[in-house]
């Protein structure tokens, strides 16, 4: 007989309490529309987490000035002289805002770990049991695959689903690639003599 668990939801989730395992349809029902509904915010703030990172270094403005490489020869090379390097706490803060969404990434994961967290054992011999024998993290076989299951297993799909989603709308709205011009060279030669 399956031990079901009722949780009290975190506070921005005011609806009902969710059961793990599910014991109807209706929770069924509300576990994978939550769980859908978190990966969905996972995949989205790490998609716009990795990008604004990846997009910080642009942040950087450099100002280079090129007079001295037009003067009259000889011109010493390096002839660029950087007059303006700025933008470095633009691309910090981008960095930061990057940084903060991956980390609300992690802790949306968290909250889906710690949320099916099995009910404490409150038998003293059964905790012995389990202290002793419950997990060895060197064998496989006795890792907590139904919590990773209950946890992740909706989310997935509801991460999945954005991702899918963000890739059709983008696809729909990135303007046609461009083809490139075809170019020919031709050669011809001419010798005197008539050959």
């Amino acid at each position: 007989m399956a031990r079901h668990k009722t949780h009290e939801p975190p506070p921005w989730w005011k609806r009902r309490a969710l059961v793990i395992p599910p014991n109807s349809r209706r929770t069924w029902l509300l576990l994978i529309a939550w769980e859908a509904w978190i990966g969905m915010y996972i995949c989205l703030f790490l998609g716009f987490g990795v990008a604004i990172l990846l997009s910080s270094p642009g942040q950087i403005v450099t100002a280079t000035d090129l007079t001295a490489c037009y003067g009259a020869p000889p011109i010493a090379l390096p002839c660029e002289r950087v007059e303006y390097l700025g933008g470095g706490l633009n691309a910090a803060f981008t960095a930061l805002v990057g940084f903060l969404l991956i980390a609300g990434a992690a802790w949306l994961l968290w909250v889906v770990w710690t949320w099916v967290e099995p009910r404490p054992i409150t038998d003293d011999f059964l905790k012995l049991l389990n202290d002793s024998f419950g997990r060895s993290w060197r064998n496989p076989f006795t890792w907590p695959w139904a919590r990773v299951f209950w946890a992740y297993g909706f989310t997935a799909i509801g991460a999945t689903l954005t991702a899918g989603v963000v890739v059709m709308v983008w696809t729909l709205i990135a303007p046609p690639a461009k083809i490139p011009a075809g170019k020919i060279d031709t050669s011809q030669t001419f010798r005197p003599g008539g050959q």
